[in-house]
């Protein structure tokens, strides 16, 4: 059984985290901003109750279509408030955040209990071969060593995985769905019995609604667009920010600071990029404080950022387009000794 409680950060005394976190908070950027998430959760809400009532409205029609994309985008913005309340940015208690967690974890189908499990594990050893769940994803090698260990059908997909990324993002959130229903069934999770009734709930009233407002065919038509949509988002907004960046393995010798901070990658981007990736672009600030507030994240950047000059830590921060570049890149330098071997046999 999982726990459902992600690691607190550790401050050594003496240590460069403990004086940069002594700055952080001496800017008040550790307080909690309960205004901001009730603003937002509430128009998250609206918008997504005015979605359901548009989808009844429009009947059946393929102009359910660009409500597919739209429900892709929200099922995006409603995980990102369940993956800040898994990280207690919102509120000080634990209950009133798994309670937030729950509830939208329910609306988008997925388990709770779960997520935190893993992106926990995630968190206190980002690109770790050996125990960074992220980094160990059957249809995806990371590194050489990876690539060298699969066999078959995966295999060949190691060797054209930069080509085949973002196809298989599209199947992200199907996978995010059946590995939460997996970890659920298993009882992996500590509320499984409140979980599985919100697994269910969800599955029914989803379907419900799709299909007795769409024909069958634009209803199976509607399901699978906003779920690659969804998955593509999804996908896409974690991507960047570790993929391409230090692998470490056990036995490293990084303290806290430097492996977060040089195991993650920043997205540049404004507010655009604030709201489309879910504070998700400041990685490095949230691998450092996950329970800073989103709003927070991009005040802490410049306090980070001239710290990591200072003390001659490597700091990566680029644009969209770029970060892409160097996922897509990574992947197919971990690919490139089984494509060298083909052509060897060949």
């Amino acid at each position: 059984m999982t726990s459902t409680r992600l690691p607190d950060t550790p401050a050594a005394a003496g240590s460069d985290f403990a004086e940069l976190s002594r700055l952080v908070k001496a800017a008040g950027l550790l307080q909690r901003r309960r205004r901001h998430y009730a603003v937002r959760i509430g128009l998250n809400l609206v918008a997504f109750g005015g979605g359901w009532v548009a989808f009844a409205y429009l009947g059946d029609s393929w102009w359910q279509l660009f409500l597919a994309a739209f429900f892709a985008m929200m099922f995006a913005q409603l995980s990102f408030i369940g993956h800040d309340a898994g990280h207690r940015q919102i509120f000080r208690s634990r209950r009133a955040n798994d309670a937030t967690g729950l509830v939208h974890g329910g609306l988008t189908g997925l388990s709770y209990g779960w997520w935190i499990g893993t992106h926990a594990r995630h968190h206190a050893n980002p690109n770790n071969e050996d125990e960074d769940p992220d980094v160990d994803i059957a249809a995806l090698a990371f590194s050489k060593a990876q690539s060298s260990r699969k066999r078959g059908f995966l295999r060949w997909m190691a060797k054209y995985q930069a080509f085949l990324f973002f196809p298989l993002l599209l199947l992200e959130g199907l996978n995010l769905h059946v590995s939460s229903v997996k970890a659920v069934w298993r009882k992996d999770v500590r509320r499984h019995k409140l979980e599985s009734a919100l697994l269910i709930a969800h599955l029914a009233a989803y379907l419900a609604a799709v299909f007795v407002v769409l024909s069958p065919l634009t209803g199976i038509i509607f399901i699978l667009v906003h779920q690659f949509l969804w998955g593509l988002y999804m996908g896409c907004s974690f991507a960047p920010n570790h993929k391409g960046m230090e692998m470490v393995s056990a036995g490293h010798t990084l303290d806290f600071l430097r492996k977060q901070v040089l195991t993650s990658r920043n997205v540049r981007g404004g507010p655009v990029a604030d709201f489309a990736l879910g504070g998700l672009n400041y990685q490095i600030e949230h691998h450092l404080f996950p329970s800073m507030a989103r709003p927070n994240l991009k005040h802490a950047q410049v306090i980070v950022r001239d710290f990591c000059a200072r003390h001659e830590i490597s700091y990566a921060q680029c644009g969209w387009r770029r970060s892409y570049g160097y996922v897509l890149q990574h992947l197919h330098e971990a690919g490139e000794p089984l494509r060298r071997k083909a052509k060897v046999a060949a």
